[in-house]
């Protein structure tokens, strides 16, 4: 199992990359990078300057908010300035993350997405080779690349792109075109096992793939302190997290699939009024415990490892910077 770190941009490039740097040097396997409030290229480019080993991704870019020429160019320059260390990471995102397209585009999310990815390897084997570019599809057409848009070959060609997602049609487009998965933060192993993994090895199996051709890459949130009252502080920090996402189809389906869809009904009243402490307050600690590991730093290791045996392939902890033994200790344990 690799160990993995998600660094979320704060804006602070310099802080960024020290934190990328230390998880390369204890040991961490890759540093996905999640975009928000900040684009996550310009911290990976000079990521990929300033590390040699870790592996470099992010972690569920909105595709459909860039043409797949501008995805196909940056990740191109990525996979150039690391060596081939880059990974893609795409994702779908809700309507209103991507100016409510309307019509088929969206109703047909998975669709879309594969011809975004056939289209980006289309535009890649033109970079490669200067083959004619001639991709056309439903959504997407490109059938043109003048000789002063195209980079050039480069020595690591194949750029891995994992797929973000946990609903059916996406698990199963991962399965038939990816190498990797990423699951949702707000997952539980039940979902994992019983949904999400069958889902993607009905992908696996059309193409005459194995489970071993894909990675699934599993985010942990783990509430981790010797010292109980920061412990109880960020069991409360987590349930708060957990009401933001009340109204959101993905916990939506994790929650229904443990019988607690009336959960995230009261949730996502609760969260409408900013009513935060009635939102944790409903929240349980046996709930809690199904979407976050809650460990001794010394033991969070093997906590992991007990948890995500036979499910996951890479598991990525959230950086802190305020649990840096934490990381430590995983990095010492695992």
């Amino acid at each position: 199992m690799k160990f993995d770190v998600i660094i979320k941009p704060s804006g602070d490039l310099r802080q960024n990359v020290e934190q990328i740097k230390r998880a390369e040097a204890q040991g961490f396997d890759a540093a996905w990078i999640a975009e928000s409030a900040h684009n996550p290229y310009l911290l990976l480019t000079v990521a990929a300057k300033e590390t040699a080993r870790i592996l470099l991704g992010t972690r569920n870019e909105p595709a459909f908010l860039r043409s797949p020429m501008i995805t196909a160019q940056l990740a191109w320059d990525l996979a150039r300035q690391s060596g081939g260390r880059f990974i893609l990471g795409l994702g779908s995102h809700i309507p209103a993350h991507i100016g409510r397209p309307g019509g088929e585009a969206w109703n047909d999310r998975a669709g879309r997405m594969r011809e975004y990815i056939e289209s980006l390897r289309a535009i890649w084997n033109t970079f490669q080779t200067d083959a004619r570019l001639r991709y056309r599809g439903q959504y997407y057409q490109f059938r043109l690349m003048a000789p002063f848009f195209n980079p050039g070959p480069i020595s690591n060609p194949e750029i891995p792109i994992f797929m973000a997602g946990d609903n059916a049609d996406i698990c199963r487009l991962a399965g038939h075109a990816c190498p990797g998965l990423h699951a949702r933060a707000f997952h539980s192993p039940a979902y994992l096992r019983d949904v999400l993994i069958p889902a993607m090895a009905a992908g696996l199996q059309g193409q005459g793939r194995s489970r071993s051709d894909i990675a699934l890459a599993v985010p942990v949130l783990i509430v981790s302190d010797e010292d109980r009252e920061k412990r109880r502080q960020a069991e409360a920090a987590l349930k708060t997290r957990m009401a933001r996402y009340a109204g959101s189809s993905s916990f939506r389906r994790v929650l229904r699939h443990h019988g607690w869809e009336w959960l995230a009904d009261e949730l996502q009243i609760l969260a409408r009024a900013k009513r935060w402490d009635e939102s944790r307050s409903v929240i349980s600690d046996d709930v809690l415990s199904e979407f976050a590991i809650k460990a001794a730093p010394g033991n969070a290791c093997a906590s992991i490892l007990d948890r995500y045996a036979g499910l996951a392939d890479r598991v990525c902890l959230e950086w802190d910077a305020d649990n840096l033994p934490l990381y430590e200790a995983i990095a010492a344990d695992r």
